[in-house]
């Protein structure tokens, strides 16, 4: 069950992936960290920020955004290095932002599946908020 985040920890999860979020993923997860969100090919749990406050937001969040994205890039041939992991679909695929092409520290408001089987990148959605969040 997603709860909120204090922005600290979305802003801790930026200087370590030394990338800044697009404002529409980081308030959504602002308001709920986790959760589902549906696309028209699946439906993707979502990678929590990880939420340092207690213990209980330590277990809950510890398969982080940080984490994720890191086993990603050092686990998964073909996984693009520039990636930030934001989900999964339960079959081995991830749900990935990118960054700007003129800017490697700014992720693009458009969100990305990427088949693990190709190693190939699919444009989901022009923006976060335009996936269904369960």
């Amino acid at each position: 069950m997603p709860f909120p985040v204090d922005g600290r920890w979305i802003e801790a999860t930026q200087r370590k992936l030394g990338v800044v979020f697009p404002a529409s993923f980081a308030i959504a997860m602002s308001k709920a960290n986790g959760g589902a969100v549906d696309s028209d090919i699946d439906t993707w749990e979502l990678f929590p920020f990880y939420d340092q406050n207690d213990k209980k937001r330590i277990q809950r969040t510890c398969n982080s955004i940080c984490r994720e994205t890191k086993s990603a890039r050092e686990g998964w041939y073909g996984f693009p290095e520039t990636a930030v992991a934001i989900g999964k679909n339960g079959g081995g695929d991830l749900l990935v932002l990118l960054p700007e092409p003129t800017d490697s520290t700014a992720l693009r408001h458009s969100v990305y599946w990427w088949d693990h089987e190709t190693g190939e990148t699919y444009k989901l959605a022009d923006d976060f908020a335009d996936l269904s969040k369960d």
